[in-house]
């Protein structure tokens, strides 16, 4: 008896080892993608929301296998003779063995129910009650839909970590969507503090930048975007509208990035326009020029090159940006703002006069003046042929404009100062 019990523990450990090692944010937002079909499903066929889910986790690592991202098969199905549509091959009991594709997730949660539903081995499963989680676990085990000994194991710990039950209940009438509470770990369940008690304790900034975006797909500057909440993975955003990965990033201007979202924030689905919608943009406080070329759908290159600036440089609130065609000067800054006296008019002559601060304390011999001008590298042009055109050394420009090797694209901004 002992003997016996010592082996559950270990088995309880190693499906808890499987469940953490996913990222729980993973999981989460695995959860959050694909809840309403898997009510959906329960309600057109009967399976459980909550074993629905907790397969999808399973079977995809929470949306992130190599399996599902070839073939958006969330499930695991293998093609068998009867199996007529799209298929890949994967190694996963023996070396490349065909597993079923389809063109979308919602396609294979409808092929899962259709499966379970139709195959004489599962319709045993149909006489249990839909809330019974646990019977509805280890009667896919016992009828063979995995070889893993832990496979009910696993699927009763996801369920019961993350409340997966509360789906099969929305499904059934039985509770109210509002009612739900995503309990899972609890240090990650949000706290709501009552609006009574933050006015004594602190004060909520407003938004920046308060839009409100409509829900799915829709268009700014005639370009695809959505608008993703925070801790949202790129990866599920790839596989829910089937674009690379690589190429999500490029659309929205990034060589890379984290592994997820890190502010609810715009992405688009398609290349952004080398100009924008309207004639200019006038800087709002707080925004950075990065929030700018999205809320108006211009590439970041473009806006940068029209209004002569590069990543670094934070043009002031108030200015306007040309999102059509190269400004006439370069945008105040935010530092220059700071720095800029006041002008005062002369009672004698009527004339405005701008006073230079001053410092009793000399700069450094390596402190860059504030005067400069901008350069666009044309066609030809090197970082070694600027700086002898300039006047100063390579190096320095390199300093300047925080670059980490001496190669420079066509077209890109290059702060060279005076008096250097």
């Amino acid at each position: 008896m002992q003997h016996r019990f010592i082996i559950f523990f270990l088995l309880v450990i190693s499906a808890a080892t499987k469940i953490y090692g996913q990222k729980e944010i993973d999981i989460i937002s695995y959860i959050n993608t694909y809840k309403d079909i898997a009510i959906k499903e329960m309600k057109r066929t009967g399976v459980p929301a909550s074993i629905k889910l907790a397969q999808g986790i399973h079977e995809t690592e929470a949306g992130r296998s190599d399996l599902v991202m070839q073939s958006k098969n969330h499930f695991g199905i293998k093609c068998k003779a009867t199996w007529a549509g799209n298929k890949v091959y994967h190694d996963d009991d023996s070396r490349g063995e065909c597993f079923r594709s389809y063109e979308n997730p919602e396609d294979s949660y409808i092929d899962h129910s259709d499966f379970l539903r139709n195959s004489p081995r599962y319709s045993f499963l149909f006489e249990l009650d839909p809330t019974d989680y646990e019977g509805w676990a280890y009667g896919l085990k016992k009828a063979g839909y995995a070889t893993n000994i832990k496979y009910s194991l696993i699927l009763i710990n996801l369920i019961k970590t993350y409340n997966l039950q509360d789906y099969s209940l929305i499904a059934l009438g039985k509770m109210k969507a509002s009612d739900h509470q995503l309990a899972f770990n609890k240090k990650l369940v949000p706290v709501v503090i009552p609006v009574d008690e933050t006015k004594a304790t602190m004060e909520v900034p407003e938004p920046v930048n308060p839009v409100s975006y409509p829900a799915g797909v829709f268009t700014i500057n005639n370009t695809k975007v959505v608008y993703a909440a925070a801790n949202t993975p790129w990866l599920v955003l790839a596989e829910q509208y089937d674009i690379p990965l690589s190429r999500l990033w490029d659309f929205n201007d990034l060589e890379k990035d984290d592994d997820m979202l890190q502010k609810a924030q715009l992405i688009y689905l398609q290349r952004k326009r080398k100009v924008g919608n309207f004639e200019s943009h006038q800087v709002k406080s707080g925004e950075n020029l990065y929030d700018i070329s999205q809320s108006e759908g211009i590439r970041y290159e473009s806006l940068l090159a029209f209004n002569y600036l590069n990543g670094d440089l934070q043009p002031a609130s108030g200015e306007l940006l040309n999102l059509l065609n190269a400004a006439a000067s370069r945008p105040l800054l935010t530092t220059e703002k700071k720095n800029k006296t006041y002008a005062s008019t002369s009672p004698q002559k009527g004339v405005i006069q701008v006073k230079s601060p001053v410092s009793k304390i000399q700069p450094a011999t390596d402190i860059i003046s504030p005067e400069y001008t901008t350069h666009l590298v044309s066609t030809t042009e090197t970082l070694y042929s600027i700086s002898k055109k300039y006047g100063v050394e390579l190096e320095k420009i390199m300093k300047w404009n925080r670059l980490d090797s001496i190669d420079v694209k066509i077209g890109q901004s290059l702060i060279i100062y005076k008096n250097n």
